[in-house]
């Protein structure tokens, strides 16, 4: 069903999940799997790009983006050998956005498009309220404008069975009892930690 995965990756744990699998799904499906670093090379608030400011002599911007060009560059490779190993045909992609205003999913969608991807895959983690607000999300943007199929995958829970405010945390009572009633539903819903 899916011949060419396209995968978008940022060195995060998450995205670390999101390339297994689609590894496991490009060696199920005998697919291709390309995979996609986007560096943003926009410069930051607090670099100058004028050479006379004495923070522009401290972090030259093209030395930033030369660093984060070699960082990404690495990352792919080492990605690319897990997939290998795994016994997947794979290529890799480096991304570099440079415009003020250009987004990373516009990158990744646009790339999918340029590569006719069947498939994309993306790692997701999960923010929600005013951090996600504040943060943004790449997997968001690129869900609305996305012309191809996205696979989000759930980056993994900080705490196992950490219960949250509302279901009683700092409560062990409350947390004890709902544990106690799960597991004696047969569901295995909290763990210890």
């Amino acid at each position: 069903m899916y011949k060419r995965i396209l995968v978008a990756i940022d060195g995060s744990d998450t995205s670390d999940l999101a390339l297994r699998e689609a590894i496991g799904l490009a060696k199920d499906q005998n697919a291709m799997l390309r995979i996609v670093h986007v560096v943003d090379g926009t410069p930051p608030a607090y670099i100058a790009t004028d050479a006379s400011s004495a923070v522009a002599l401290h972090f030259p911007l093209a030395e930033y983006q030369k660093t984060l060009q070699e960082a990404g560059e690495n990352l792919l490779r080492t990605r690319a050998t897990t997939a290998r190993e795994a016994g997947v045909n794979v290529d890799t992609k480096l991304i570099t956005v440079t415009m003020l205003g250009e987004r990373i999913y516009e990158a990744i969608e646009e790339q999918s498009k340029q590569w006719s991807a069947n498939l994309v895959v993306v790692g997701t983690e999960g923010r929600r309220g005013f951090q996600r607000l504040m943060i943004g999300s790449v997997a968001e943007g690129l869900v609305r404008i996305s012309t191809k199929p996205v696979l989000l995958v759930r980056g993994a829970r900080k705490k196992k069975g950490a219960l949250t405010q509302r279901h009683g945390r700092g409560n062990k009572t409350t947390g004890a009892k709902r544990r106690d009633r799960a597991r004696a539903m047969g569901a295995a819903l909290y763990t210890s930690s």
